[in-house]
């Protein structure tokens, strides 16, 4: 090259020794060619010191040089024309299919230097060259598109020879010199470098030089193996199979495999190691003696693999791990529950599972597998949160619904009885309560809570939920006690009308005024209506019951109007709602109060008339004496005759006599009581006993002045049967003459006897139930 070029490239010293001169590529500019003539300079292509496993270099050296020279001279020894490995013919082979895959077809000259020429002439050396180089050339695999095409579309091949330098160094300067004469001019038409397709400029040399190197660098068709990679390539890649197929038939592994898929395997992760130690353990001695680095590679893919083989089963194992620290969590919870706060016990529990998962997990690991649980411990961490979750809803929930259920019980009653009492200080009373049981029921909820240790916003949502609830509970009560106001005015006024100030029953006996106490039954019905006409939570005054007094009892509105339509739209009862009562805290509107109480009026008035009906019955019965002009004519008309009696005594004694049978008439026929009901049915009542009670009387004075008194009966019982006729006995109006005079009727149709001894057994009958 330095004798070719005049460049000044390292040369080896012979005296030295044989060592690689060259490393790398080395340019330099040729002296005195035109044009201008760039040489580069590559390392030997079998150079000792690289060795047999780093040829790759050597590959991407020389198709660097392939595809970026227009010349490329190659060094070759004249006796290893013929030989495979000396001439380079495995290198060819390689860089031939690279360069026609990764470049264009581009005319490159390839100069065969033949080096040492023997007595061989070079006419005999050429078709031997030429014909192994374009075998090379057909047996490469080139891309479809180049098939067919041949090799001088790709190179121009020359073939020269030099003689021995170190034997006949002049001859091979002169050769030299005349090959450098080739070189003058060589871009000319028909020269070395003619062909000038897909030449880049000079501008653009350094840019297209490194392009093609890192095209030539990311090629791994040309890091071929060597031989002994290769055997070891393959013998391991057997033994990785066949021990790979081993396992899979293991029965130790086959029933590991099918025991872990129904349960958990104690000892899981150090029986699965044994077995894959073992079979690790075999592929080593059997590749022991073949390639480190090929070896090492494929124990990496068989142990790869065998953890693949078992990963499933691993992970079906920590599936059961799972499981089973999961149901331990949820039963060290339940049982930690019952004597400690829920947050404290969720905190020992899910440390307890922890460190139980994290030793179960140590059983399972596989020595040679570096695999990490920590995503099945996440799950793990997050079914507990979820099983957490549930628990704290559930028993908050229980917790939410006993404060619910006090609060029911706490104010339903007493709210009832307070809107139904109709009182000025009803609704005062009912705020009291709810505040009161409100505060107490948020007082036990929070001990009741202060174990789960809630945020302080879930803890006031959940108190403003109690106090929402407490709020609602006495809204509903009041809307079910207004959808029955109607009733309950009826019997407040009816408490109020039929009983005194001291709750005592009225007796309608002429001196009551009737028009001022059904007023004040009125009064208290209307205080009822106006108690639960509006929801009073929240002591805002309101003018409800001015409005229904005025409009009601009054019985006028505020003000006189003169048109019909405005006085009607004056009325403060014919609207929808209430002034200053929102529309939710509504409950009886205007216009449904006047409903309600024209109604009310209406059902009222009978209790009233029954009263009036009453009264003027009492003041009829117990008028019985004539009237004082009568009473003064008896005394004037009769003068002569009161005279008379006190003239003589006699007529003294018989009146004396008439009056005491009278008086026992009275008393034993019970004629006050029998007017209770009425003058008519008293004279008949009268009229149907008097002839049967003064028999009676009689043969009882008989017999007391013969000496064999008759035992009389008990005052009462006769009362008692007197009722019973009267209470049995069809109204008066209605009974024949007949009946009066008849002595007996049939004791099932529930007439009494009237015969004197019938009627003492009637009573003795009766008197039996008493005794009994």
């Amino acid at each position: 090259m330095n004798h070719l070029f005049h460049t000044n490239f390292r040369e080896m010293d012979a005296f030295k020794g044989r060592i690689q001169t060259t490393k790398g590529i080395w340019i330099a500019k040729a002296a005195g060619i035109e044009p201008c003539t760039v040489v580069m300079d590559l390392e030997g292509t079998d150079g000792r010191e690289r060795g047999e496993d780093d040829t790759a270099f050597e590959k991407q050296s020389a198709l660097f040089a392939l595809a970026i020279s227009d010349i490329v001279l190659i060094n070759m020894w004249c006796h290893d024309i013929g030989r495979e490995q000396a001439a380079n013919k495995p290198l060819l082979k390689t860089v031939f299919q690279v360069m026609a895959r990764l470049f264009s077809p581009r005319k490159t000259t390839l100069m065969f230097v033949i080096r040492d020429k023997t007595k061989t002439p070079l006419e005999h050396l050429k078709p031997i060259l030429s014909e192994d180089i374009q075998k090379i050339w057909n047996a490469v695999s080139k891309p479809q598109a180049y098939n067919n095409t041949p090799l001088s579309e790709f190179f121009n091949v020359e073939i020269t020879a030099l003689c021995s330098y170190e034997e006949r160094e002049e001859q091979f300067k002169e050769e030299v010199a005349q090959l450098r004469q080739r070189f003058y001019n060589c871009i000319a038409p028909g020269g070395l470098a003619g062909d000038r397709r897909a030449v880049v400029p000079a501008s653009g040399f350094s840019f297209s030089a490194q392009q093609i190197w890192r095209v030539i660098k990311e090629n791994r068709d040309l890091d071929l193996p060597t031989h002994k990679v290769m055997v070891a390539t393959v013998r391991c890649e057997e033994i990785t199979n066949d021990k790979l197929s081993c396992m899979t038939s293991d029965k130790e592994w086959l029933a590991l495999e099918e025991a872990v898929q129904t349960g958990l395997v104690s000892g899981f992760g150090k029986k699965i190691s044994s077995i894959l130690e073992t079979y690790l353990s075999q592929y080593d001695m059997e590749t022991f003696y073949f390639d480190e680095g090929v070896r090492k590679g494929k124990r990496q893919q068989l142990e790869s693999k065998l953890l693949q083989l078992v990963h499933p089963a691993y992970v079906t194992m920590l599936g059961h791990i799972r499981s089973k620290v999961l149901e331990s969590f949820k039963t060290c919870l339940d049982k930690s529950l019952q004597g400690e706060g829920f947050a404290a016990s969720v905190r020992y529990c899910t440390k307890a599972c922890v460190l139980e998962f994290e030793q179960s997990f140590a059983d399972a690991a596989i020595q040679q597998a570096n695999w990490n649980a920590s995503k099945v411990q996440e799950k793990l961490l997050r079914d507990i949160e979820a099983h957490t979750s549930s628990v704290r809803s559930e028993k908050l929930s229980e917790i939410v619904a006993k404060s619910e259920k006090q609060l029911g019980l706490a104010l339903t009653a007493p709210v009832e009885s307070l809107l139904e009492s109709g009182r000025d200080d009803s609704w005062a009373s009912i705020r009291r309560i709810l505040k009161r049981e409100t505060e107490a029921a948020v007082s036990e909820f929070s001990s009741a809570v202060s174990g789960f240790e809630l945020d302080q916003s879930t803890f006031n949502k959940m108190v403003q939920h109690l106090r929402d609830y407490a709020r609602s509970v006495v809204e509903k009560k009041s809307r079910e006690e207004s959808a029955k106001v109607l009733i309950l005015m009826k019997d407040r006024f009816s408490t109020a009308f039929s009983h005194d100030n001291e709750s005592m029953p009225r007796v309608w006996t002429g001196k009551e005024d009737i028009r001022e106490i059904a007023k004040d039954a009125f009064h208290v019905s209307l205080k009822l209506l106006s108690v639960m006409s509006a929801i009073r939570l929240d002591e805002k005054p309101d003018k409800v019951e001015n409005i229904l007094f005025s409009s009601l009892m009054d019985g006028k509105v505020a003000a006189p109007l003169q048109d019909k339509s405005t006085r009607e739209s004056a009325d403060p009862l014919a609207s929808g709602s209430w002034e200053e009562v929102p529309p939710e805290n509504t409950l009886v509107t205007p216009v449904q109060c006047k409903s309600i109480w024209r109604q009310f009026k209406a059902e009222t008035e009978y209790p009233i008339v029954q009263a009036i009906s009453a009264q003027e019955a009492h003041k009829r019965r117990n008028n019985w004496l004539p009237p004082p002009w009568a009473i003064l004519a008896m005394v004037v008309l009769g003068f002569n005759e009161f005279m008379l009696l006190l003239r003589n005594p006699l007529y003294l004694m018989v009146l004396f006599v008439v009056a005491l049978l009278a008086k026992a008439i009275w008393v034993q026929m019970d004629i006050a009581g029998e007017f209770r009901y009425g003058t008519l049915a008293g004279l008949m009542s009268i009229s149907s006993r008097f002839f049967p009670t003064v028999i009676n009387l009689l043969k009882r004075l008989a017999e007391e002045a013969q000496g064999h008194p008759t035992p009389e009966a008990p005052r009462a019982t006769h009362s008692l049967s007197s009722h019973s006729f009267r209470s049995q006995t069809p109204q008066p109006s209605s009974v024949p003459v007949s009946s009066v005079s008849s002595n007996s009727s049939s004791s099932e149709s529930g007439y009494e006897y009237s015969s004197p001894q019938l009627s003492h057994r009637r009573v003795t009958n009766i008197q039996q139930p008493e005794f009994s």
